[in-house]
């Protein structure tokens, strides 16, 4: 089956073949929990298999980006992974590692151009269709509605598109504007500031990850009379989930699976290396969370594993294609 994965075969630990192997892993940020946690993901499954790692962060910078790419070409490592900072101009790079023979992958955003071996990714489209639609039944279904947007980046675009899918089936909805915060927290708070003026009527807010939903809300809160504009996130880290746990306006969450993404990138890295088939797009399953959902898990699952709770909700596998 497309898309299933598999263990890799291994002896004792780290003893798979890949000992000596090097991989080079250039992230979108490392001060997200999400990045944070995808890099534990990777570490963790990179010590298993004997795999060595190095890791930089590219800061949100597409420049610093291409630098680190290109210092993992002249160091002749046997793999690339790369978060892109910018889905477009990322390609160069990549191709200048397809030119050397080096392998490259992405996790969780796309490249636009260059040759990749496998993306591993959320299923975003499907994430976005989620937040969509709970945040249309949560104000009833009509009203306006923003979205805090990132337009440069893939993974975005697949959250944004699969939100508009689930909102276009409420015709008293209307999305008044896809305004820009670039995915951080204090450009965010000022986007809702300044469009909280602008829509006074604003019923409803995605952001399009949790440092977009957490300055909404921080904006919402400061604002007499916003207190019933409702917003929906994308990512469930450990602060927006307490937000949501406590009832304040962010309601609910599209939760990803950093940890197990991180996995499952150094796994199909390894399948590659040994000479195994691995899928172009490998999909990592999305869920919704909101108050109801928190409060049947256990208090003492970890809010950073990248699981579902013991006892709680588990979302569904998705389907391997990812339409990309």
């Amino acid at each position: 089956m497309p898309g299933e994965l598999k263990p890799i075969a291994q002896g004792p630990r780290g003893l798979t073949g890949l000992s000596g192997k090097t991989v080079g892993v250039s992230l979108l940020n490392k001060q997200h929990v999400f990045y944070q946690d995808l890099e534990k993901g990777m570490r963790s499954k990179a010590a298993e298999l004997g795999l060595t790692l190095r890791i930089q962060s590219a800061e949100f910078d597409a420049n610093t980006q291409d630098a680190q790419v290109e210092d993992f070409i002249v160091q002749k490592v046997d793999a690339i992974v790369v978060c892109p900072a910018d889905s477009a101009s990322v390609g160069g790079s990549i191709k200048k590692a397809n030119a050397a023979g080096i392998p490259v992958f992405t996790s969780d955003i796309a490249a636009d151009e260059g040759q990749v071996v496998c993306h591993i990714a959320s299923d975003n489209v499907q994430g976005g269709r989620l937040a969509g639609e709970y945040l249309a039944k949560a104000i009833g279904g009509e009203g306006q509605v923003l979205i805090i947007d990132h337009p440069q980046v893939r993974s975005v675009q697949d959250r944004v598109k699969g939100f508009e899918e689930a909102i276009a089936k409420y015709p008293k909805i209307k999305i008044v504007e896809k305004a820009p915060a670039e995915g951080q927290r204090d450009k965010a708070q000022q986007v809702m500031q300044n469009k909280l003026l602008a829509y006074p009527k604003l019923k409803g807010v995605f952001g399009i990850n949790d440092d977009s939903a957490l300055g909404a809300l921080a904006a919402i809160r400061n604002a007499p009379g916003a207190e019933h504009i409702i917003i929906v996130g994308y990512d469930a880290t450990p602060e927006a989930r307490q937000e949501i746990a406590k009832g304040t306006q962010l309601k609910a969450d599209a939760v990803q699976y950093p940890v197990r993404m991180g996995e499952v990138t150094i796994q199909m890295i390894a399948d590659h290396l040994q000479g195994k088939p691995v899928p172009k797009v490998q999909p990592i399953e999305v869920g919704i969370v909101d108050k109801a959902s928190l409060e049947a898990r256990k208090p003492s699952e970890s809010a950073q594993t990248g699981k579902p709770a013991a006892g709680g909700p588990e979302p569904k596998p998705l389907s391997p294609r990812l339409g990309r």
